[in-house]
């Protein structure tokens, strides 16, 4: 099922989302929920989406498998964390599913280590590099109550409206 995306400004997408325990990671409820954020991700055209972006501030996001770097399978974290490997950053271009039309510059580290929880509560730790890091940044940054449009600079509109 296809979930309605929370928008901004909503006081929902500036709290911290809570931590899910291993029963509830494999409860019925929060698998199927797992299966509608992901179904949500492909219909809206998202590269990742968080738990909160549909209205549910529990600390899982997941990053679509074209940008993972194998590209196999949907990346589901589940309370994760992440830190960075190097003080290399770089800025680009981001957007948001919940802040539509609005992009704008984001400084990101370029190297992170990530450590989380799977679908099934399992502990998985990984480094992330360039885009794939800021995918997992910005996912986190949303379990955590901060959009992009609060580090962003340069900030602009566009819509397909506009092309």
């Amino acid at each position: 099922m296809i979930l309605p995306i929370t928008i901004e400004p909503n006081p929902l997408l500036h709290q911290v989302s809570k931590n899910l325990t291993a029963e509830e990671i494999t409860s019925k409820k929060t698998q199927e929920f797992l299966g509608n954020l992901i179904e949500t991700m492909y219909a809206k055209d998202g590269v990742g989406i968080a738990a909160v972006q549909v209205g549910n501030p529990i600390q899982m996001c997941v990053i679509a498998r074209d940008f993972t770097p194998q590209k196999l399978n949907d990346l589901v974290l589940i309370n994760p964390t992440f830190e960075k490997v190097s003080v290399l950053r770089s800025w680009d271009v981001e957007g948001c599913l919940s802040v539509p039309t609005i992009y704008g510059s984001v400084r990101r580290f370029k190297k992170i280590k990530v450590t989380a929880l799977n679908a099934k509560g399992e502990k998985i730790e990984f480094v992330a590099t360039e885009f794939f890091a800021r995918i997992v940044q910005h996912e986190i940054d949303h379990l955590n109550g901060i959009l992009f449009i609060d580090k962003a600079k340069k900030l602009h509109t566009f819509s397909k409206a506009s092309l």
